[in-house]
């Protein structure tokens, strides 16, 4: 199985109206309520391409218990929550119709004790005795240490299992220096991590920090990889018109299947960004639209660059 961790999850509640203006009331023409934070989106898309996934994180409260109940309508999806006092948080995503644009409000989420936290390491190790994968997603909740990335890849290193990293900020740049398998930054959080704006030095710069690989999402502009052995950019054949709330997501989950699967490299990346751009064609996060993906995976062209990595 592939594990996903997400320490701050939500419900994401999107909304749709025909035109977002401020200080003026507003009709929603539709209501989507997902469960929500980034690493369930990624379990849900590994689950729609074959692979069972187990999400793992913290589920408190009121809206822990909506959460929950949400996920179990995903029967494909294995809760492994744990339970915290504090209350999960909720994301709302109000979406313009006239514009396709994406207006996001992200509550800070629960405080989770020491106690918790230990309980929630414990469930983990047990975890990645069957993980064939892990992915490390999203922000942190309030109480928890910011160095807890580089913990939880230093515990999936020492028993074999294979990180991705996911994430921004200093909990980046701490979990980097436990060398976790893969880092997928996307352009902002790469250029606030090296200070470079041009990505490929940048990915060759978040290498040199620790991770073996760096995927970076670039957005329209598709994916770059930088590994060892090179480093290829592929890119989305036209513009796809959507919410883009999750395309990272369904990112990693690429990224993640092919590398359980074994693929090549430039095989990994097309996947990835196919998948991404299918999403922002789906109408919630951990969502795709199949046709796009199937049509998008014969179309995209992966590029190597000559550059020394």
């Amino acid at each position: 199985m592939i594990l996903t961790v997400t320490l701050n999850a939500a419900v994401d509640v999107t909304y749709r109206v025909p035109r977002l203006q401020p200080h003026t009331t507003h009709r929603v023409t539709e209501v989507v309520e997902r469960p929500g934070g980034k690493g369930l989106n990624v379990a849900r898309v590994l689950t729609a391409l074959g692979h069972r996934a187990v999400a793992t994180g913290f589920a408190g409260g009121g809206t822990g218990d909506a959460l929950r109940a949400l996920l179990a309508q995903e029967t494909s999806v294995t809760d492994a929550l744990v339970p915290v006092g504090g209350a999960t948080r909720r994301t709302v995503a109000v979406v313009d119709e006239s514009t396709g644009d994406t207006t996001q409000l992200n509550e800070p989420g629960p405080i989770v004790t020491p106690a918790e936290w230990d309980t929630f390491m414990a469930t983990y190790r047990e975890l990645l005795a069957d993980a064939r994968a892990v992915a490390l997603c999203g922000s942190l909740p309030p109480g928890v240490p910011v160095d807890v990335y580089a913990r939880l890849t230093r515990a999936a290193r020492t028993a074999d299992v294979p990180v991705l990293l996911d994430t921004s900020g200093e909990p980046l740049r701490r979990g980097l220096a436990a060398r976790p398998d893969l880092a997928k930054p996307n352009a902002d959080e790469l250029a606030a991590l090296t200070g470079s704006t041009e990505p490929l030095r940048a990915a060759r710069d978040a290498r040199r920090r620790g991770a073996h690989t760096v995927a970076a999402s670039l957005g329209a502009d598709g994916m770059l990889v930088v590994t060892a052995d090179g480093a290829w950019q592929a890119a989305p054949p036209r513009r796809i018109a959507g919410n883009p709330t999750g395309a990272g997501d369904s990112a990693v989950a690429g990224l993640l299947s092919g590398l359980v699967e074994g693929l090549s490299w430039p095989a990994r990346l097309t996947r990835a960004v196919a998948l991404s751009a299918a999403t922002v064609r789906a109408p919630a996060a951990g969502e795709f639209d199949r046709g796009t993906y199937e049509d998008l995976l014969g179309e995209i062209r992966v590029v190597e660059h000559s550059v020394g990595v």
